[in-house]
Order: C-alpha cells, then structure tokens, then sequence
C-alpha cells in the first residue's frame, strides 16, 4: 500500500515539474503558449472515419447517376415498339450495314461499290447474299473480274551485286451492294 502511494505522489511530482519546465515565463508568455497550445493540439470535431474531399478521395468530374431498372425497361420496351412501327410502315431512310468478307469490314449502302483484293468462284452477274448479320439481308451482284495493276518489289544491297526484282499481279473481285433488307420485326 505504501509503494502505491509512493509512486502516485512521485508522478504528481514529475508532472507538477515538468509543467513548470515546459512552461514559457515572461511577459506575453501566456499568449504564446495558448496560441501554442491551440495550434498544437488534436482537434476532436470530424468524426473518425472522415477524409477531407481532396482529387485523390474523390474524381474531379461529377458522378454518374444510373436511371431506375424498372424505368429503364419501360423506356427499352417503348423504343422497340416505335422502331417496329417505322419497319412495319416503311419509314426508315436508306440503310447501311457493315458487312464482313474476305477478311475485311466494309460500311455499305444500298448502290455501294465493293473491291476485293482476291478472286471469288463467281462468274460475272451472278448474285450473292452476305449473311453476317441476322437482322439484316445484303445482296450483291459480281460486276468485274479483273488483275490488279503490277506492284514491283524490288530487293538492292548496295557495294554487293546484289538486285532481285519481282512483279505482284493480284486478282480483284467488284461487287455492288444491290439491296439491304432489315429484318421484319425487332424482339
């Protein structure tokens, strides 16, 4: 009981000494050590889990707001009914479709002119329907067969006799896009 007593009275003693210590005296010493004190001391009014609004805790554009599932659905539902009305009454402008041949992707319209860069077991006239899409039909007709123009490859080492040439003729393939159907309704 007296050890408890000891050491309760001893760290009053140290903590009565070294506040006099610490303290500045003097006159205007009390104003400085309270602006000391205010400055230095843990401010105990933002909650714990806060963090202040800096570029690097949140993005420096506005946030997005997602639209409603349920009206989402009805604004889907009620765009695919306008469309089919314009399909079922015909009052869709000139269509385009991308279509996807030979290794290519072509953007075309109805009267469009297609060059392909190989040769295709069509004789010329003869029609064909480009499949890709399921909601579009695109139909074309063969319009000419022909090579194309000579590219010259030519291969020189300099200071060592040393020249190849060679002649690329490649076949061509021109296809006109006759007509772009769509689908007769849209699920």
């Amino acid at each position: 009981m007296a050890a408890t007593a000891l050491t309760v009275t001893f760290g009053r003693l140290v903590s009565a000494c070294s506040r006099s210590i610490l303290r500045p005296s003097g006159p205007g010493a009390g104003s400085l050590w309270s602006a000391a004190q205010r400055f230095n001391s843990q401010s105990t009014s933002f909650p714990p889990g806060y963090v202040p609004k800096t570029s690097l805790s949140s993005p420096p554009w506005p946030e997005i707001v997602l639209p409603d599932p349920v009206e989402e659905t009805r604004h889907h539902a009620e765009i695919v009914r306008k469309v089919n009305e314009l399909i079922a009454t015909g009052q869709y402008g000139r269509l385009f479709a991308v279509v996807h041949f030979a290794s290519h992707q072509w953007k075309v319209t109805s009267e469009d002119l297609i060059l392909i860069g190989n040769e295709l077991d069509l004789q010329c006239g003869e029609r064909i329907r480009l499949e890709k899409k399921d909601l579009v039909r695109v139909e074309a007709t063969v319009i000419e067969k022909t090579e194309s123009w000579p590219r010259i490859i030519m291969r020189f080492r300099k200071r060592k006799n040393f020249k190849k040439k060679r002649i690329v003729v490649t076949p061509q393939t021109v296809l006109r896009i006759n007509s772009i159907e769509i689908a007769p309704c849209l699920s």
